[in-house]
């Protein structure tokens, strides 16, 4: 069940706990199909961002003419499963999400603890073209715990906590990328949406560890385990390099991201221990 979107807490006592009370999503391009329980929640209660309403008073999803960052916000209430209150037992499972316009993080990766307070700390995501003015290619943005306005202490402070908690609870960390495959914005695709929502339920069900224990293919820039098999989900899919059918591009790219995530953790590298900074990049 769904305890919240975005801002939870994780408590001494081993409880998570949301305190939003909503949701707020991307509408661009949305569909009845693609995303069911968002294209419903908008109803009354609801509000709509950068939109485009006809004199009908039907709204335009596909009509960007305003910014391609159309959202809406909704009360928690507007989709089902929910958890009510909003608290739950500590996570089996944490998913990072980044969108990584490069195209070259696998679509689904386990961390390990250093490499799940790396990525936490660096906070990595790409501004494409509409998320900004004057965006018009890839251009890496990291934002330190994915968050880092609402940090009030020093990123590695956090960073230092979650290992600890996740080792004390054997919880595993994913990162998940859904952004592009098969080349970079521009070239590539956006991630399909059922193929990530796949990857992360045999996550949470222990079918993509259990086919891939022992056997994860690690990345050889960022040294992230990358699944050889996912049930739903072809196998050409998870691996980065083979959907771009071009290794020289792939690789001359995914050289310059790990080249951003070094230049940005510099700021970071006195204040992290060993642990955490052999979670970086392994060029």
């Amino acid at each position: 069940r769904l305890i919240g979107d975005d801002e939870h807490g994780w408590t001494k006592e081993d409880t998570v706990f949301n305190f939003e009370g909503g949701c707020y999503a991307k509408v661009i391009n949305l569909s009845l199909e693609n995303e069911p329980d968002i294209y419903r929640a908008i109803k009354p209660g609801a509000i709509l961002e950068n939109v485009i309403m006809g004199a009908n008073g039907v709204v335009d999803y596909w009509d960007i003419s305003i910014t391609q960052n159309t959202r809406v916000s909704y009360p928690i209430e507007h989709i089902p499963n929910i958890q009510v209150p909003s608290i739950g037992e500590h996570p089996k499972n944490i998913f990072f999400l980044t969108a990584d316009a490069f195209g070259v993080l696998p679509p689904i990766s386990k961390l390990s603890p250093g490499q799940a307070a790396y990525h936490f700390i660096s906070g990595y995501t790409a501004k494409v073209a509409g998320t900004e003015a004057g965006i018009v290619e890839p251009v890496p943005s990291f934002s330190a715990c994915f968050g880092a306005p609402f940090m009030p202490l020093h990123p590695t402070v956090y960073a230092e906590m979650l290992s600890e908690k996740m080792q004390a609870a054997g919880v595993n960390v994913w990162l998940v990328n859904t952004g592009w495959t098969g080349g970079s914005y521009g070239t590539g695709q956006r991630m399909k949406l059922k193929y990530t929502r796949a990857m992360i339920t045999a996550a949470m069900n222990g079918s993509l560890e259990e086919a891939n224990k022992d056997n994860y293919h690690i990345h050889s820039i960022f040294g992230v385990s990358q699944p050889r098999v996912c049930p739903g989900v072809p196998t050409e899919v998870l691996s980065p390099r083979k959907t771009w059918n071009n290794d020289v591009s792939y690789y001359k790219t995914a050289h310059k991201l790990a080249d951003s995530f070094k230049e940005n953790f510099k700021k970071f590298e006195s204040y992290a221990n060993d642990q955490i900074m052999a979670g970086g990049p392994l060029v």
